[in-house]
C-alpha cells in the first residue's frame, strides 16, 4: 500500500535556488507549506511516493516570531516536585505530546490540539509558538499527536493525516504526505535514527521505514479489526465484529506495543516479529483508560475507568495486581516513571500521585489541587526532565529529585 510521496532532490542551479528559498531567518516559527495529496496505489516506493514539483512546496520556511501577549511570563512553583509553565496559548488548547531533541536535551518541541506547536531552548522552562502555515491554507486545523527525536531527526504525526520530519532539529520541516488508503489516523511516531521510523495509526497499523520515508514496510499483517473478526472464538470480550479503534497506543524502547480498544473492553500486545496483535481480555470488570509500560520496559501498568491502577508480571499483560491508590473517584489518566522506584499519576480535575516504590503504593499530591483542568499525559527523559501536559494549554514542568 502507498503510504506516501516524496520527491526527488533538486539537482544543478534548482537545487541551489530550492536550498536558499527554504534557508530559516534569524527568527523562527516554523511554517510547512501545502502538498498534494499521495497517489493511490499498491507501491511503497519513495519516489513513487512523491513528485518532484511537490518538494519544494513541502520544504519548511520561516515566520517572524509571534508577539505574546502579557509581557514576561513567570511560572508558578507548585511543591517540591513541580511547577506550572506559563504557556502562550488559547486556553482551549489540549496538549498532546512533547518531545526533545536527541542532540540537544534543552531543545524540545511541544505540541496539541488547533495546530498548537511550541519550541523550547531551555529545557522547557519557556516556551515559543511556531506556525503551521499549512493548515490555514487547507482551512482546517491539525492536531498534531505525536512527535519523537533520535538525534538531530525528528518526526511528527497528526490529524487529519499529516507526517512531518525534519533532519536539522527542527530547524526545517518537511511534509510527506500520506495516503488516503492509510488504515486509520496516525496516534503515534517513533524515531528510530539513521532515516528509521515507525509510525502507528489508531487502526492498529504500524508500518516501518528505514530511509527517510522513500519505503515502508507492514510490521503487522492485518489491522486490528479484521484481526478481532478473524478470530471471534478467541474469548475476548467485546471483540466480536468490533469495528472500533485504538484510543491509546505506548511503545517501549525496545519496541513492544501497547493499546487500549476505544471503549475500553479489552488490550491488545505487539513484539517486533509478531504477525498479529494480541487480544486480551481486561483483568478487572471495570473498562480500561490507559495502559502503559513501566520504567524497565518489562512490565505494564493499567489505568481503569473509576481511578484503580494495575501492575502486570511482564510486559505481555499476563498476572496483573492491583496497586494501593485512592484516586477520590478521579479517573487516572496517566502513569509516567521518573525512575525505577519513583512514578507519578494523573488524573482529571488536577488529580496527581506519586510512588515511591515503583507504582505499588500511592500518595496523593495535594499540591495540584489547585491546577484548573484534566493532567492528561506525563512524560520523562533523561536528565531528569519529566512534563505533565493537561487541557486548557496545563503544563507542569518536573523540578523534583532523583530519590
Amino acid at each position: 500500500m502507498q503510504l506516501a510521496q516524496r520527491a526527488a532532490p533538486a539537482s544543478g542551479a534548482a537545487a541551489s535556488k530550492a536550498r536558499k528559498a527554504f534557508r530559516p531567518a534569524k527568527s523562527c516559527s516554523v511554517v510547512v507549506r501545502a502538498q498534494n495529496a499521495a497517489s493511490s496505489g499498491e507501491a511503497t516506493t519513495r519516489r513513487s511516493l512523491l513528485g518532484a514539483s511537490v518538494a519544494l512546496s513541502a520544504a519548511a520556511g520561516v515566520l517572524p516570531q509571534l508577539a505574546l501577549p502579557g509581557g514576561a511570563r513567570a511560572n508558578t512553583v507548585l511543591s517540591a516536585d513541580w511547577e506550572q509553565v506559563k504557556l502562550p496559548v488559547d486556553d482551549a488548547v489540549v496538549l498532546l505530546d512533547i518531545g526533545f531533541c536527541g542532540d540537544d536535551p534543552n531543545h524540545g518541541f511541544l505540541l496539541g490540539t488547533r495546530q498548537t506547536l511550541l519550541e523550547t531552548l531551555d529545557g522547557g522552562k519557556t516556551w515559543e509558538p511556531r506556525t503551521i502555515e499549512a493548515a490555514r491554507d487547507e482551512g482546517f486545523n491539525y492536531r498534531f499527536n505525536s512527535v519523537s527525536f533520535s538525534g538531530s531527526e525528528g518526526w511528527i504525526v497528526g490529524k487529519p493525516a499529516i507526517l512531518l520530519h525534519t533532519a536539522d532539529s527542527g530547524k526545517n520541516w518537511e511534509r510527506i504526505p500520506l495516503s488516503n488508503k492509510l488504515p486509520g489516523t496516525p496516534l503515534l511516531v517513533s524515531a528510530l535514527g539513521n532515516g528509521g521510523a515507525e509510525m502507528t495509526t489508531d487502526q492498529g497499523a504500524i508500518y516501518v521505514t528505514d530511509n527517510t520515508a522513500y519505503s515502508w514496510t507492514a510490521a503487522v499483517q492485518e489491522t486490528v479489526d479484521a484481526t478481532l473478526n478473524r478470530t471471534v472464538s478467541s474469548g475476548i470480550s467485546g471483540a466480536s465484529y468490533y469495528e472500533g479503534s485504538f484510543s491509546n497506543v505506548a511503545r517501549s524502547a525496545r519496541g513492544d506495543y501497547v493499546a487500549v480498544s476505544s471503549r475500553g473492553n479489552f488490550f491488545m500486545t505487539w513484539t517486533p516479529g509478531q504477525t498479529y496483535w494480541q487480544p486480551h481480555n481486561r483483568p478487572t470488570a471495570r473498562r480500561v483508560q490507559n495502559m502503559g509500560f513501566t520504567a524497565a520496559g518489562d512490565a505494564l501498568w493499567m489505568s481503569t475507568r473509576g481511578g484503580d491502577v494495575y501492575l502486570s508480571a511482564d510486559a505481555e499483560g499476563n498476572g496483573f495486581d492491583t496497586t494501593k491508590l485512592s484516586s477520590r473517584g478521579f479517573g487516572v489518566l496517566d502513569v509516567g516513571y521518573a525512575t525505577p522506584d519513583i512514578a507519578f499519576a494523573c488524573g482529571g480535575s488536577g488529580s496527581l500521585f506519586k510512588s515511591m516504590d515503583g507504582g505499588k503504593t500511592w500518595k496523593r499530591d495535594k499540591s495540584t489541587d489547585g491546577v484548573a483542568g484534566n493532567l492528561y499525559s506525563i512524560h520523562f527523559f533523561p536528565g531528569n526532565n519529566g512534563f505533565i501536559l493537561g487541557n486548557s494549554g496545563i503544563l507542569l514542568k518536573y523540578i523534583g529529585g532523583t530519590a
